[in-house]
């Protein structure tokens, strides 16, 4: 796909709801969430998040279980177990991290499945209801495709959800090393908390020199913050979902 066919993707897709719904939010809910994921997300988020008596979302690649993947060791099996245990929710981020609107519905649909069995295989009876788009890349088909299996799908595209919201592509805000500034992490948690909106924050790895695409500890602790100070609270995505949608 060339890059002005994939830009004019981009553009018809974030701009054609195909799973709207309207929130029912009379107060702010925020989400922490984390893709792929580099086991530092855990094995350093983690003990954040408890520090704040916080509950995430892990979205998970099967492929890149016990594996190094652009040079950052990824989780183990126990980690899953550990994470759910924890009360944090498992979300789906296929198998093999494929670039969605490229690959076909039915490899799509393949490896979607494979996710499942792979989680399931680990966790046992275990269903995945949130998913998040590889590279955080979607196209109409892939929107109707996951949004027909999954109650929510994640992009990346930034923004709070309010109003009309389209659960077939919620939009979200990255903790992320190239670009973050404490301002505008802190600008999107006051337009949620003025306009009772469901405020989704995502990144990778959690360390003290992460990736382009991670954060710092000190990164997500000011996000947490800014959420507790805002009196926002902090749900998985299922649970904000159901908040949002039957308050």
């Amino acid at each position: 796909m060339s890059l002005l066919l994939e830009q004019l993707n981009r553009q018809i897709t974030q701009r054609l709801p195909l799973k709207p719904a309207k929130s029912k939010l009379q107060a702010p809910v925020a989400s922490i969430t984390f893709d792929d994921f580099p086991r530092t997300a855990w094995t350093r988020g983690g003990g954040i998040l408890e520090a704040h008596d916080v509950k995430a979302t892990y979205y998970v690649t099967g492929d890149f279980c016990g594996r190094m993947n652009e040079g950052l060791d990824h989780y183990v099996e126990s980690d899953l177990k550990e994470i759910v245990a924890a009360g944090h929710e498992i979300g789906c981020h296929t198998f093999s991290h494929q670039n969605g609107p490229t690959v076909g519905s039915d490899a799509l649909s393949d490896d979607v499945e494979r996710n499942a069995a792979f989680v399931q295989d680990v966790l046992g009876d275990y269903v995945m209801s949130s998913f998040a788009y590889p590279y955080g890349e979607a196209s109409p088909r892939t929107k109707l495709l996951f949004g027909d299996r999954f109650p929510t799908s994640r992009g990346i595209r930034k923004g709070v959800n309010k109003g009309l919201m389209d659960l077939s592509q919620l939009k979200a805000i990255g903790i992320e090393k190239w670009w973050w500034t404490p301002e505008y992490i802190q600008g999107a948690v006051d337009q949620a908390k003025a306009q009772n909106a469901w405020v989704i924050f995502f990144t990778h790895d959690v360390s003290d020199d992460p990736s382009p695409f991670g954060a710092t500890p000190q990164m997500l602790e000011h996000a947490l913050d800014a959420l507790k100070t805002a009196g926002i609270e902090i749900l998985p995505v299922k649970h904000a979902l159901a908040r949002a949608m039957f308050n």
